[in-house]
């Protein structure tokens, strides 16, 4: 790791990536991001872990109601990322306006602090998401920028890995405070907001203003909300962000999977923090791997093989069985599909997107699955509150199925591609 360069001059290690013979090594830029993720993740998974029984339990939402601020914690940043976006790719300022994005998610933690009703509460979790928004393009563009094509995946599995180690002490953190703390919730929320603010300390301090965009290229285009749009003319961008829409619009949202769980088994209210540590935990193992297997035998393949082990998720949870090794098995089976979809969609979508429009290309796909899962907690909700939760997975499981075959049939881009100027 090392100090970021304050006048702004790219760093040699980002280089060093494409050197010869250095070419499958990740760059410095990649850990020092992951490290801002990881501490970021402390934070944010602090109140995630806690917000489900918090709102659910405390303050008595129904799964309707619960659904509607699940649906904007996940999917309002959709509102801004090709923004965020757009303003990353004018004139290089990824790291801008990821800072700007992590800083706002760091002032909404206090917020929760007095947050006690249904409109507050939705307005703070619609800021912090504001701020994810902004910053998740530009940090995954300057991942790929920093990356050489044939080993992004093995890139962003590194960067998902201590992401999701964050992930993993997070709820442990929470869990902690809530034995020990009078006042537990307010004690998570004001530890949460002190971690996110080291985490944008890091970010000012070891990543690098600038990174080595592609050298510049006759009638390459420039940056505009425009030409973000006009990528859905490539025939790759297009096809991988229709199918991450239809497999987003059934992908239950990570805290009614544990509140399922929690139905299932009976799981008393202080061990519920620790739901998130089993995804986490397989997510972390399997990141860095099935990166690596999907820059050897095509991400296309790994993508839909993670969905493959969300649907079996569902198929255990529909079963009725009781046993002690459920949810071991469910949350294994969730933390695999994230470790074989988060990351490898995005080096998939990075070899088929200029340079120049990098963080606009990767926003567009990332706002076609945040749309389609904020409409998802919607109708998960709804349908929970309407028909029971047994009937709500049974349905999402066959929307699933369904999506899950179409986008086979699009047959998105299968392997590691040439780049783009």
């Amino acid at each position: 790791m090392y100090v970021a360069d304050s006048r702004g001059t790219p760093a040699a290690p980002a280089d060093a990536a494409r050197a010869p013979g250095r070419r499958s090594a990740v760059a410095p830029t990649v850990f020092a991001l992951g490290t801002v993720s990881l501490i970021t993740d402390v934070s944010s998974e602090m109140v995630t872990a806690v917000l489900p029984l918090y709102l659910v339990t405390g303050l008595g939402l129904s799964p309707l109601g619960f659904g509607l601020l699940d649906g904007v914690y996940n999917g309002f940043s959709a509102l801004v990322r090709l923004v965020g976006g757009h303003l990353a790719d004018r004139g290089g300022r990824h790291k801008a306006v990821a800072v700007l994005g992590y800083g706002v998610s760091a002032l909404c933690k206090p917020l929760l602090l007095i947050a006690g009703s249904l409109p507050v509460i939705g307005a703070v979790l619609a800021a912090d998401r504001t701020g994810k928004g902004l910053r998740t393009a530009p940090r995954d563009a300057l991942i790929s920028l920093a990356s050489a094509p044939e080993s992004r995946g093995r890139a962003f599995g590194v960067h998902r890995a201590m992401d999701t180690a964050g992930a993993m002490l997070g709820p442990l953190t929470a869990f902690l405070i809530l034995r020990q703390a009078a006042d537990g919730y307010d004690a998570v929320f004001t530890v949460s907001f002190c971690v996110a603010a080291v985490g944008v300390l890091v970010l000012l301090l070891f990543v690098p203003s600038r990174t080595p965009l592609a050298p510049p290229v006759e009638g390459a285009p420039r940056a505009s909300l425009r030409a973000a749009l006009a990528l859905l003319r490539i025939r790759d961008v297009r096809q991988l962000t229709l199918c991450a829409f239809l497999l987003g619009l059934a992908t239950v949202s990570d805290s009614f999977v544990y509140l399922l769980l929690q139905h299932r088994l009976g799981v008393p209210d202080r061990w519920f923090a620790l739901l998130p540590l089993g995804t986490a935990a397989a997510f972390l193992v399997l990141a860095v791997p099935l990166g690596r297997l999907a820059d050897r035998v095509g991400r296309r393949r790994v993508f839909l093989g993670g969905h493959l082990a969300l649907l079996l998720a569902y198929a255990l949870l529909l079963t009725g069985w009781h046993g002690a090794a459920l949810p071991f098995l469910v949350l294994a089976l969730h933390g695999g599909f994230y470790a074989a979809t988060d990351g490898v969609l995005m080096a998939a979508a990075a070899g088929s997107v200029p340079a120049a429009l990098r963080s606009s290309g990767l926003a567009l796909l990332q706002t076609a699955q945040a749309l389609a899962r904020f409409a998802c907690s919607l109708a998960f909700g709804a349908a929970w509150t309407a028909w029971g939760d047994r009937t709500a997975l049974g349905t999402a499981a066959a929307t699933l199925t369904v999506c899950a075959a179409v986008a086979f049939l699009l047959r998105p881009v299968n392997s590691p591609e040439v780049e783009r100027p």
